[in-house]
């Protein structure tokens, strides 16, 4: 079994200090570099929230379910990985959102315009760890597509940090319950 690792969304505006920062985020940034260096792994990307003009998902009054502060504006520092996510090991960045709300990184491309779920399997990937922020949108959103694209898919909780408490609960319980191994 080829496995990678999935990085989600590890940047400074999902950070401490950041527009929409999530507690904890920065923590697990140095964490997520340590694993990716683990050696267990035959791929690791990242993807990024890589805001252009995404419509009505930025908004003055938002409601924190459909639309957001602005953030991860392409060419921003906020869009930046945070510094103590390790790049090295990353292989290709698959950003989304750019014209529109994107959660999932399967939603996203890279540079050369190939999705994430053609590149893993262009890659020989049959399963994946994912990792990032935030637990309860987009990191949900890419295990449940990783899932549905055929993957062997587990979500490494510790390695994750979630906009709270209850939402994060719930979505680990939506996880498992859709087949996802939690670890």
């Amino acid at each position: 079994m080829a496995r990678a690792l999935i990085v989600v969304d590890v940047q400074n505006d999902f950070c401490e200090g950041g527009s929409l920062a999530v507690a904890g985020g920065a923590a697990i940034a140095a964490e997520i570099s340590a694993q990716a260096r683990s050696g267990e792994y035959a791929a690791v990307v990242a993807t990024r929230d890589f805001h252009v003009d995404p419509g009505d998902h930025f908004s003055d009054t938002p409601d924190f379910v459909h639309s957001w502060p602005v953030h991860c504006v392409a060419g921003t520092p906020g869009a930046s990985f945070h510094p103590s996510l390790d790049v090295a090991r990353i292989e290709a960045v698959f950003d989304k959102g750019q014209f529109t709300a994107a959660y999932s990184g399967f939603q996203g491309a890279e540079p050369g315009q190939v999705a994430l779920q053609a590149w893993l399997h262009h890659k020989g990937i049959d399963a994946v760890d994912v990792v990032g922020i935030a637990t309860d949108y987009c990191v949900r959103a890419t295990a449940l597509d990783a899932l549905g694209a055929g993957l062997s898919t587990r979500l490494l909780p510790d390695l994750c940090a979630g906009v709270a408490p209850e939402s994060t609960d719930r979505t680990l319980a939506e996880l498992r319950e859709a087949g996802v191994t939690l670890r």
